[in-house]
């Protein structure tokens, strides 16, 4: 099969500039020979093109930048939608993380109705217009995918075929979550692990109960949206929104190789690779290689 590669050069859903670099970063790490070492056909589709910040006025404080992040949402959607219905595994590059809304949406235009997603992430992306603290928009990605928000920012995912069930996402590698956020997760239900679950239960068997739980609800094709926030800063420093007291870099590799391991993967976005903080190209680096991993590459 063929990995079709697309990169979404913004960091407009952020407070902090530099995501928009992350595309060229984790193609420098050699991305394509890597794939291709694992056996994979590869053709890279190249970039979006996404406005900067500074052309923009953020008109609106709690939905930051929302009026140009819509129009690339559904041009990733767009092309996303197209690589599934060729038969291509969509691998899309950020860019800050509320591009999520334009993979997934991707996928749903393209009628996958037995889709599911894990989510690797220290935060829940799941605030709205009227929770978030910052009014940035890579804090709310989730509400967006499951149509679990305020009717301010859901107005602009009127374009989305359907939302994806909630009981269809699952979350790992939680350790910064905001009030309004945990409140919501109480109330739809949603599977998450926390770091202190991986603490105790380990990160195999997280992975494993995650893809248990997803594959119980009818999902056959397997979308895996990777902050690399989750992974700890001491492995990966070049990240948008960095939190101490993530996944070590054998605990992300496991979690991509039981995704391999799975057969279930039918697409994956690494998103807030920051090389403006970032150590000569390291976080890029360990990106490239939890993408071979979950592309299929083993020890032996």
């Amino acid at each position: 099969m063929e990995v079709g590669i697309v990169g979404v050069p913004m960091d407009l859903g952020s407070s902090r500039r530099g995501t928009d670099m992350g595309p060229s970063a984790i193609r420098y790490a050699r991305l394509t020979e890597a794939l291709r070492q694992v056996g994979w056909q590869v053709r890279d589709l190249g970039n979006l093109e996404v406005p900067v910040a500074e052309s923009l006025d953020a008109a609106n404080p709690r939905l930051k930048h929302i009026e140009a992040i819509e129009p690339v949402w559904r041009l990733l959607a767009q092309r996303v939608a197209r690589m599934v219905t060729e038969g291509r595994v969509p691998l899309v590059l950020g860019g800050d993380h509320s591009l999520a809304v334009g993979s997934v949406g991707g996928f749903l235009s393209a009628g996958a109705g037995d889709l599911g997603v894990l989510w690797f992430d220290a935060h829940a992306d799941f605030n709205d217009a009227a929770t978030t603290p910052s009014g940035n928009v890579h804090g709310m990605p989730v509400a967006c995918i499951v149509g679990k928000g305020d009717p301010e920012l859901l107005a602009h995912t009127r374009w989305l075929p359907r939302y994806l069930p909630p009981d269809r996402l699952v979350m790992i590698g939680l350790r910064d979550v905001d009030p309004g956020e945990r409140e919501k997760l109480r109330q739809t239900g949603m599977v998450t692990y926390t770091m202190q679950q991986i603490d105790e239960l380990g990160i195999a068997e997280v992975t494993r109960r995650a893809l248990q739980h997803l594959q119980g609800r009818g999902v056959r094709r397997l979308y895996v949206s990777f902050d690399v926030d989750v992974v700890d800063p001491d492995v990966a420093p070049g990240v948008g929104t960095p939190v101490v007291g993530g996944l070590t870099y054998r605990e992300s590799h496991l979690a991509m190789e039981i995704v391999a391991e799975s057969r279930l993967l039918a697409g994956m976005e690494v998103v807030e690779v920051n090389p403006i903080r970032d150590v000569h190209n390291r976080t890029a680096e360990v990106a490239v290689a939890l993408i071979a991993s979950a592309f299929g590459k083993r020890i032996l």
